[in-house]
């Protein structure tokens, strides 16, 4: 009970930081000015993506104040001097929040699993402690429970590609949970000007974009077209349609079952990672959000409440949304290893 109470009070803890910053967003400051606070703006700047580091081969770099400067530009950048800039043509390779947030992503999974495995594989039998215990009994559990008993036991050539999804959309998930912590230093800051950390950790949720699922969900597609293609050969493509079908409806099942639904199920991938890790978001922004629309006290204890408990709820989705990802992946591939 204790540990149970301890966990809640940290989420809300979590919570009224996140506050904190939400009142840091530009939004929210502009509107302390007399102007009505826009709940829908300060919800959209937090879950859309923008550029954050430049990288542009080719093109013109172009300075306000000149005649090509458009101020409405998505990726306007500051030097050194503070001089506001955007680049014109060329091939724009610019590093988004996202891209940072995957690289970090990718960067915290190498430092869990090197030292994990290097003590693991030192002595399989041995037990090494609660965090490679923890680490191996995860591995163990998607590869025999989840990969073996989607495919039939022959899911051995797919653990790599299944443990590499599962972790990344995982990592993805949990790190979109923590607040942008770079904010919370700018709020202190006698300057004013935006913390470094602020540019590398957004808080946002990469498993948040329907660029980033929907890649999942293509390689997912090019997996299961794939593996029919290596376990039934070239028959996989009359073999699509399920075994008895009459004749008379082959032509019309065959679209359907070779193309039509693939695609759909990768469709349904997309958008229910998607939806369930933005949904989550949305709810927590407009719960600390009313503080700030209503500007009453007796709303704080509800939003602070609310939005805490769904910050425990977003955990839960987070394992169960990666877990759900993989299964599915899991049981589409094995499908197509023979013929219904």
């Amino acid at each position: 009970m204790n540990q149970f109470m301890n966990f809640r009070l940290n989420q809300i803890l979590v919570t009224i930081i996140f506050s904190l910053f939400l009142f840091t967003n530009p939004v929210v400051a502009s509107s302390t000015e007399g102007e009505e606070f826009d709940l829908n703006g300060v919800i959209v700047h937090h879950l859309s993506d923008a550029p954050v580091f430049p990288l542009n081969f080719g093109g013109e770099k172009v300075y306000e104040g000149s005649a090509g400067f458009d101020p409405n530009n998505s990726a306007i950048f500051h030097d050194s001097d503070h001089k506001s800039y955007h680049y014109v043509g060329g091939l724009d390779m610019h590093i988004t929040k996202r891209v940072t947030m995957m690289w970090i992503g990718c960067l915290i999974l190498l430092l869990i699993f090197i030292p994990a495995a290097s003590k693991i594989s030192k002595n399989p039998m041995k037990v090494n402690g609660r965090f490679a215990n923890g680490v191996e009994a995860l591995v163990g559990f998607i590869k025999k429970d989840v990969v073996d008993g989607s495919m039939h036991g022959h899911g051995h050539a797919y653990y790599h590609y299944m443990l590499t999804l599962f972790f990344f959309i995982l990592s993805g998930n949990l790190m979109g949970i923590i607040p942008p912590i770079g904010e919370i230093f700018t709020l202190f800051s006698d300057a004013g000007h935006h913390h470094p950390l602020a540019l590398v950790w957004s808080g946002i949720t990469t498993t948040g974009d329907v660029s980033v699922t929907v890649s999942l969900a293509i390689m997912t597609f090019l997996l299961i077209m794939g593996t029919g293609f290596a376990y039934q050969g070239i028959k996989f493509i009359p073999h699509s349609v399920p075994n008895g079908v009459p004749l008379a409806l082959w032509p019309l099942m065959w679209p359907l079952e070779f193309i039509v639904s693939p695609l759909a199920k990768c469709f349904a991938l997309t958008v229910r990672l998607l939806a369930n890790m933005t949904a989550g978001h949305v709810i927590i922004l407009a719960l600390i959000g009313f503080i700030f629309k209503f500007q009453t006290y007796y709303i704080v204890p509800v939003a602070i409440v609310g939005a805490g408990a769904i910050y425990v709820l977003e955990i839960f989705v987070a394992f169960l949304q990666a877990y759900i990802f993989v299964l599915l992946t899991s049981i589409f591939v094995g499908s197509v290893m023979h013929r219904h």
